[in-house]
């Protein structure tokens, strides 16, 4: 059993439910614009903007609170160009060997190539690691739960961050990413789990003409 002390009142502001309505119609208006991009601008991001971003993502919830997460954000030239030249490596092997049919199929509609220059253009990449194990100051090792739930969660909420803070993101995951790790030499027990591509979209930004699924499509309502 807990000890008293281990617990504090809860920090919650209950609202009026007509706000609450306002509230969560305004958050999806502004979610519903948040698109996918691929071309960016080379304008520089406030290193605030991401700094508070991380930190909003770092609130998410957790197995066991552990927290197994880390955010390496690369804004340096000659490592963004290491990590383009590793990432369309893999990704040439994907377009011409490893992606199935149906799986290059699905890909068309998006314009999508082995080609990947918004890995160099935009000011930052954030490279989400998963961490399997926490190791503590002493070298103590702690496992960590429910890892890929709570590192994807985190990782949404970045994403809604960044996006409320008037900032374009790409979720780019080619496949291996072990080059992620070598390249930003990270430890063992840490997992690329994710690339995010982040900055302003370029003023002649294309995006694809896709739509999505309506409330009664995604939802199940049982009352």
């Amino acid at each position: 059993m807990a000890k008293a002390d281990t617990f504090i009142p809860l920090d919650f502001s209950p609202m009026e439910e007509q706000a609450m309505q306002q509230q969560a119609e305004s958050f999806y208006l502004q979610m519903s614009k948040r698109r996918s991009v691929r071309d960016f601008s080379d304008k520089p991001i406030p290193d605030s903007v991401i700094e508070h971003a991380i930190l909003a993502a770092g609130t998410a919830p957790s197995g066991a609170n552990m927290q197994p997460w880390q955010f390496v954000v690369v804004q340096n030239p000659k490592i963004k160009a290491q990590i383009r030249q590793a990432a369309e490596k893999e990704e040439r092997e994907l377009y011409e060997h490893r992606a199935s049919d149906e799986w290059l199929d699905a890909l068309a509609p998006l314009g999508t190539d082995a080609n990947k220059p918004f890995l160099e253009t935009a000011p930052a990449l954030i490279a989400i690691f998963l961490k399997k194990l926490t190791i503590a100051a002493d070298g103590t090792k702690q496992k960590n739960y429910y890892t890929t739930e709570s590192v994807g969660i985190a990782t949404g909420v970045l994403v809604a961050a960044l996006h409320q803070a008037g900032l374009a993101t790409l979720t780019h995951t080619p496949s291996p990413m072990k080059f992620l790790s070598e390249i930003l030499q990270r430890p063992s027990h840490e997992r690329p789990f994710l690339l995010l591509v982040v900055g302003y979209p370029a003023e002649t930004a294309l995006v694809p003409n896709i739509q999505r699924l309506p409330l009664g499509d995604i939802a199940t309502f049982l009352k």
